[in-house]
């Protein structure tokens, strides 16, 4: 049992999620509401319901969220100097 939680702790260890990956993160979760926003606007033919919303919820699952989980910054192995 101690042998997961080991592994588990390794795992979480090399996750760095900074202030700009929540900063994004929360700018997804804009993005997705305003899309749902959009989506629950006039009757269901209703253009702004039918094309731009989804393109607008697409934008949000497939390219923010993304984005928020895997941006990394500026690594600091660039300023180490090498001797």
């Amino acid at each position: 049992m101690k042998e997961k939680k080991s592994s588990e702790n390794k795992i979480l260890s090399r996750i760095e999620l900074g202030k700009s990956n929540l900063i994004l993160f929360f700018a997804g979760l804009v993005v997705l509401a305003a899309g749902f926003i959009l989506m629950s606007q006039g009757p269901w033919d209703n253009p702004l319901s039918r094309s731009v919303s989804p393109l607008v919820l697409l934008f949000g699952y497939l390219i923010v969220f993304p984005i928020a989980i895997f941006y990394r910054g500026k690594s600091n192995s660039s300023k180490v100097r090498k001797y």
